[in-house]
């Protein structure tokens, strides 16, 4: 059975169907997220497969929509539960300007009622769970009652699971990376809501950096997101198989993970896809070993030449001194 102990954070230009493979080379158990997805862009595409595309070894993986039309996501819910992922997650929790103008994202904070009929209306026709992630506030809406009114209102229109960033999200005035960062992070709020509302599932996101501030998140929720620090240090993923889902697995060694990634470069780059598109997920691999900023200037210098291949990767492991690495 599929848990959400810990969860990749949907990372726009980030969290692609490659780096999902990446990631899915570390980490058997945990819960994958793709990039936002929203609505106009399948409706609309001439080939709306090409954004739902991905590999059957990335699952769990969960498909993240951004709108608010509920009669669009619940066409647009459809066409992933038939594409094969395993959930359906909308998007309440992002406060860019092109979301807001689409009316979606974190403005819909303000609009309970929309989310659950945009809930509603997903639910109707397909399988696999919906949930929401959201922020603990938005703008002056941002005391524990607005919260807690926001999950009310949405839980009774049968969502079970929400992913809570745990900072508000200014709307005008900060930029989404300003509102990453800014914000205070009031983890106590997330808490609250579970001691509030025990029957609902509550994944934690925003600022957590490993799994030893996981584990301590784990003792008050169900469940931690992570974002940046994955990306940006992928092998710090390698432990929870075995530390936060108790598996008694072996943890992939980085040059493991690197072989098999080359492989699938290989076979991605018969279809026409390009190196650079792929090679830039790896970049964080050997993130604090000796060498790693000599694997990462070379792969970056060189991944966009036409001549290059997955062997560039090879190429530049040989910078990388593993005896150095200290967990």
């Amino acid at each position: 059975m599929f848990k959400r102990i810990l969860c990749l954070a949907p990372m726009m230009d980030y969290t692609d169907r490659h780096d999902r493979y990446l990631l899915r080379l570390i980490s058997k158990k945990m819960w994958l997220f793709t990039e936002m997805i929203t609505t106009n862009t399948l409706l609309n595409a001439n080939n709306p497969a090409r954004f739902l595309r991905h590999h059957e070894s990335e699952q769990p993986v969960a498909i993240q929509l951004g709108g608010a039309v509920p009669s669009d996501l619940a066409i647009c819910a459809k066409i992933a539960e038939q594409a094969g992922y395993n959930e359906v997650n909308l998007n309440v929790g992002c406060p860019s300007d092109r979301v807001k103008s689409g009316r979606f994202g974190a403005s819909l904070m303000a609009e309970p009622v929309l989310v659950a009929q945009c809930i509603s209306s997903m639910q109707a026709g397909i399988a696999i769970p919906v949930t929401v992630k959201c922020r603990i506030g938005i703008d002056d809406l941002d005391q524990y009652a607005d919260l807690a009114h926001f999950i009310r209102i949405v839980a009774e229109a049968g969502c079970r699971i929400f992913y809570v960033h745990a900072r508000k999200a200014w709307l005008q005035g900060l930029s989404p990376k300003q509102n990453r960062e800014i914000p205070p992070l009031k983890y106590d709020t997330v808490y609250r809501l579970k001691q509030d509302f025990p029957q609902l599932e509550i994944i934690i996101n925003g600022g957590i950096k490993n799994l030893s501030e996981s584990k301590q998140h784990l003792q008050h929720v169900d469940g931690c997101m992570i974002g940046r620090e994955a990306y940006a240090n992928p092998y710090m993923l390698a432990e929870v198989d075995r530390n936060l889902y108790q598996q008694q697995t072996d943890m992939p060694t980085r040059q493991q993970i690197l072989a098999h990634y080359v492989d699938y470069i290989d076979n991605e780059m018969l279809d026409g896809t390009p190196l650079s598109l792929m090679s830039r997920h790896v970049l964080g691999l050997f993130q604090g070993v000796p060498g790693a900023k000599a694997w990462r200037r070379y792969i970056s210098e060189n991944a966009h030449k036409p001549e290059s291949n997955a062997q560039l990767l090879l190429e530049a492991s040989k910078f990388i001194d593993e005896n150095g690495v200290s967990f």
